[in-house]
């Protein structure tokens, strides 16, 4: 299989060159050689990391380690540690020993919803939350808050982006500047994955972490559904996403259906109180990416700078990139570009909530397989719409 270490360091040779092309052109302006080399290093380390994503979700799919489901066995009975008990219960299901099935149930809670799974240990809902950092984008930049239940929760806001104070006479009053508050709420909603079918033999083999294959599948789902309402969604029945609750801060001229320019992206950078411009960054979807990565600033100098490390930020502008799938594409008045402060934007998690159940009713078992399907339980909320901006493009 492709080394994932050979392509990284690919990645941070590229971008040293892009880099270093960069500097030694200074506020030069650039020839169309220099360009031209500058949008082939970009071009492919976007292509290189395309590979990289794509050898790591091949990388989930195949067994890399070997998984010992025996327990150890003592005088008193026998000792389960919660990872092995998961593992116990995603591979058999109810064909255990009687003193299995009580490991289990300690280290395993049942549930008292209608779906009568497990909440799973601390050790497997971490995996989860991984998981679901791992898709779309938001929870690398949001907040993440986790409360102990799901109940109403409403945070106080104010914005005093456009308050100020005042010069008094001797012996005059001072004037009033009464704070406004408000208050924006914070529901969670449940989520699942859908049930999934898995071939008995797949779960049933003992070189397959079955952990890993059954975890990611189930978070991959959840993580991408709830990235999406954390963008974009409408909230009342979903969670309020981040593009609705941020105003317009540039609409792009007649004509930029499809792109977006460099006096564009200056001004919804400027359409942003500087109070939230020490934490913010640029969201945009891999397609904008590819547009925005080939523009020039006045003097003809790139605006796009690529990370030198795999795990580091491209800069756009001097400011870091978030590349979140469920923006939208650029076309007819879609909202594809938001700038600002994304820590501005909540997610609540509920702890304890991470839910599993495995089915082996007829619909499964009749074509050799077997059902899971996973539950959790998150909302999400921009706290202060002020913190973010967007740029529209044009109608027509």
């Amino acid at each position: 299989m492709t080394n994932i270490q050979a392509l990284r360091e690919k990645i941070a040779n590229l971008a040293t060159q892009a880099n270093h092309l960069l500097a030694e052109k200074g506020d030069q302006a650039w020839t169309k050689e220099d360009q031209t080399k500058f949008d082939n290093l970009t071009n492919e380390i976007e292509q290189t990391k395309a590979q990289v994503k794509a050898v790591e979700k091949m990388r989930e799919l195949e067994a890399d380690q070997f998984f010992n489901s025996a327990p150890p066995k003592k005088e008193e009975g026998v000792t389960v540690d919660a990872l092995v008990a998961v593992a116990l219960f995603i591979r058999n299901g109810a064909n255990v020993t009687a003193e299995q099935a009580v490991a289990i149930r300690n280290a395993m809670s049942t549930t008292t919803g209608s779906e009568g799974g497990y909440t799973v240990p601390a050790e497997i809902a971490a995996m989860v939350i991984e998981k679901l950092k791992a898709y779309g984008g938001m929870r690398e930049v949001a907040t993440i808050l986790t409360t102990a239940g799901g109940n109403a929760l409403n945070f106080p806001t104010s914005d005093g982006t456009g308050e100020d104070g005042e010069i008094v006479g001797e012996n005059a009053a001072a004037g009033s500047g009464d704070i406004t508050f408000g208050t924006v709420a914070l529901p969670v909603f449940k989520y699942s994955s859908k049930k999934i079918a898995l071939p008995v033999e797949l779960i049933q083999d003992s070189a397959i972490d079955v952990i890993a294959l059954v975890v990611s599948r189930l978070a991959m789902r959840i993580a991408r559904i709830q990235n999406k309402h954390f963008t974009t969604g409408a909230g009342t029945t979903t969670p309020d996403g981040v593009i609705p609750r941020s105003g317009v801060g540039k609409v792009g001229a007649t004509g930029q259906m499809l792109t977006v320019t460099y006096d564009d992206l200056i001004d919804i950078k400027h359409a942003v109180n500087r109070a939230y411009r020490a934490k913010a960054r640029y969201m945009m979807n891999d397609l904008s990416v590819a547009i925005v990565s080939k523009l020039k600033d006045t003097t003809g100098r790139p605006i796009w700078t690529p990370a030198i490390t795999a795990d580091a930020p491209d800069l756009l502008n001097g400011y870091p990139v978030a590349i979140n799938d469920d923006m939208a594409t650029m076309a007819a008045n879609a909202k594809s570009i938001a700038f600002g402060d994304f820590s501005q934007y909540s997610i609540r998690d509920v702890a304890n909530s991470t839910t599993l159940r495995r089915f082996d009713d007829s619909a499964f078992a009749l074509n050799g397989q077997v059902g899971f399907c996973g539950w959790q339980r998150s909302g999400g909320n921009l706290l202060e719409p002020a913190a973010v901006k967007v740029y529209q493009n044009s109608a027509t």
